[in-house]
């Protein structure tokens, strides 16, 4: 047996993780943004729904396989983008491709991550990747180069954020006197400028707070890949980013670390699957640590789900093999749900299936 034989959910891994990780580290993973209310929310905005499972239903063949934007996954949890992730193990972001490859599912690789997208795609053959971005605003060539990066490496598509023009005030890291070091190398941004920036200083240092409907119309019109937009909460903006040609919207809050009490991710969903009306497809980041709460998002319109810091937890865990685990568990899980819920795919789940806790 060994250590990860122990840890038997996300929760086991993610107290597993505070123990193993320094102070600082840990609350940089695991902090939000202010009081941290959409932080706690994320997670108990879950326990608002309740299943409503049909009985004697043939679940023989229940499976946990689905499509992504055409790419069929092993099930319907992908791995969110973060920062710095060889931060909580030397395995870093090579290894979480290498498990999420293992798992059968996409992985978003951030464009803060301890290696370049080739550098990602080498480590995983056979992966499937998204490449997360910020916008470059003051050197719109260093945008474009990532981009071409990413398609260079036979990355999937590209994931906008767009919920961060400022980075909000993270009070546990601030009380902890921590942030990742400001010479840090930014292996994407390295190789969009051919060397001549790379410093994470460089990086936040290009950021733009400018960024409108209008510059997302010219990234799509340009990028080699289909645009996702990540941070997206209400049906306005999600009407705007289907008229402006994306490709597929993330629901997200950013974990709960950017703008602190906005709705959490799963209570923000129902609004933003009824606004795009199936012209694209909707997936959700945010709270995520079961795989009940995998299905109560599908049954929500939701087409699979992000996680970030349960893998993060797998990976401080044990590595490569941490996250793969993480991934197992959930998709133990999803399977479950699905079976007792009386149904034999993610495609069958419903707004049928659910409805609100009373009290």
């Amino acid at each position: 047996m060994t250590d990860l034989d122990d840890l038997i959910s996300v929760l086991d891994f993610e107290r597993r993780a505070e123990q193993l990780l320094p102070p600082g580290v840990h609350g940089y993973y695991a902090g939000g943004a202010g009081d941290e209310v959409t932080l706690a929310e994320n997670r108990a905005a879950f326990r608002r729904w309740q299943f409503r499972p049909r009985m004697l239903v043939d679940v023989s063949g229940c499976t946990t396989r689905t499509t992504v934007l055409g790419e069929e996954v092993a099930l319907p949890v992908l791995v969110a983008p973060f920062a710095v992730p060889g931060l909580g193990h030397p395995d870093g972001v090579r290894g979480i491709a290498r498990a999420a490859a293992g798992a059968g599912t996409l992985h978003c690789v951030s464009s803060l991550a301890d290696a370049s997208p080739a550098q990602v795609a080498a480590a995983a053959p056979g992966g499937r990747f998204w490449f997360q971005v910020y916008w470059y605003r003051r050197d719109t060539g260093i945008t474009r180069a990532a981009f071409q990066l990413a398609a260079e490496a036979g990355f999937k598509a590209i994931v906008l954020t767009v919920d961060a023009p400022r980075v909000s005030r993270r009070e546990r890291d601030l009380r902890n006197r921590w942030a990742p070091p400001a010479d840090m190398i930014v292996p994407s941004l390295f190789e969009a400028t051919g060397g001549k920036l790379g410093r994470q200083a460089d990086f936040f240092a290009l950021l733009s707070d400018a960024m409108t409907w209008r510059d997302l119309d010219d990234i799509v019109s340009w990028s080699p890949l289909p645009v996702i937009v990540k941070g997206v909460l209400t049906a306005e903006d999600a009407r705007l980013a289907v008229e402006h040609g994306v490709g597929a919207i993330v629901v997200s809050n950013h974990g709960g670390r950017q703008l602190d009490e906005v709705a959490a991710s799963i209570d923000a969903l129902p609004e933003v699957v009824e606004a795009v009306d199936g012209q694209v497809e909707v997936l959700l980041d945010g709270g995520v640590r079961r795989g009940s709460d995998v299905v109560k998002a599908l049954a929500l319109g939701a087409r699979a789900v992000l996680i970030g810091r349960p893998a993060l937890w797998g990976l401080a865990c044990g590595g490569e093999a941490g996250v793969e685990r993480v991934l197992q568990t959930l998709q133990t899980e999803v399977e479950i749900c699905l079976a007792l819920l009386g149904v034999t795919a993610p495609s069958e789940v419903g707004q049928q299936h659910l409805q609100r806790a009373q009290g």
